[in-house]
Order: C-alpha cells, then sequence, then structure tokens
C-alpha cells in the first residue's frame, strides 16, 4: 500500500473516531438535559407551577390523558390545571428508559399521581404508565406530546 494512502486511511479513521465519540457526547449531554427536563415538568405539574410548564411544554402538545381523551395544545391543559382538574397532592414518576432519535427523546416509565380537588379518582393513589415525547426546538427541549395510561388495580403491571 504505497505511503500516501496508508495516512489518508489513518486520519480517515481517525475523523470516523473522533466523530463517533462527539456524537456520543452529545447523545449522553442530550439525554441527561431531558432527564432533567421531565422530572422538572413533573415537579411542575405537581406544583400547579403554570409558568414553568409554559417554559417546558410546546405550544402545540398533544397529551392522551389517563381519562381517555386527547388534549390538544398546551393551553387546553393549562387550563385542566387552572379549573383544579389536574391537581396532585402527590406525583412520583420512575424513569425506565430513554431513547434519542435525533432531536426527538422519547422517555418511559412508571408513575404513581394522588389526586385532589375536582380531579377524576380524587384522593385514590394511581399507578399509570406514561411516555413523554421531548423535541429540541430552537436548541432547547420542549415536551411535544405525552401518553397516560391507568393500570388497573390488581394488574400484575404495578
Amino acid at each position: 500500500m504505497p505511503r500516501r494512502l496508508r495516512i489518508s486511511s489513518v486520519v480517515l479513521g481517525w475523523c470516523i473516531c473522533s466523530a463517533s465519540a462527539a456524537a456520543a457526547q452529545q447523545t449522553s449531554a442530550d439525554e441527561a438535559a431531558v432527564r432533567r427536563l421531565d422530572e422538572q415538568e413533573r415537579v411542575a405539574v405537581l406544583k400547579g407551577d403554570r409558568g414553568a410548564l409554559e417554559r417546558l411544554w410546546s405550544e402545540h402538545l398533544t397529551v392522551n390523558a389517563p381519562t381517555n381523551r386527547v388534549n390538544l395544545g398546551r393551553q387546553g391543559v393549562l387550563d385542566l390545571i387552572a379549573r383544579g382538574v389536574l391537581h396532585y397532592s402527590s406525583f412520583e414518576r420512575a424513569v425506565e428508559a430513554v431513547r434519542l432519535y435525533g432531536d426527538v427523546a422519547v422517555i418511559m416509565g412508571a408513575e404513581t399521581a394522588r389526586s385532589v380537588g375536582k380531579a377524576p379518582r380524587s384522593g385514590e393513589l394511581v399507578h399509570r404508565r406514561f411516555t413523554n415525547v421531548w423535541q429540541k426546538d430552537g436548541g432547547s427541549w420542549v415536551m411535544i406530546a405525552r401518553h397516560a395510561a391507568t393500570i388497573p388495580e390488581g394488574s400484575s403491571a404495578q
């Protein structure tokens, strides 16, 4: 193999390895950022923190709620909070998986929540499975979609 071709091969190999390492570091940083934001979102929902939720949720947020309704738009979900329909005394989330697909992140896991006030099943501790979808928009991650499904009482999934 001519010397010039060997040098080119080594340089190309180094570039590929460097690019792979940089991509892995970015993926790791993005995963950490999305995990942090998902936790901030959980706390903001628990506290009913409208300002934080306006920052964390896309204006076009779509939620497939455990009440078997699809809520379209951030404002509609914020209205549920304002009316006391989405109100918790406790809300815990266990993240089981985070997957990154370019500028989209999918988080899945389990939740337990105790609703209060005008919320459906008020006072009951409810177990749910959830999927949260985040998208990087203009350099910032925002939640664009969420699905939560209540696990029937006595189910082996609890």
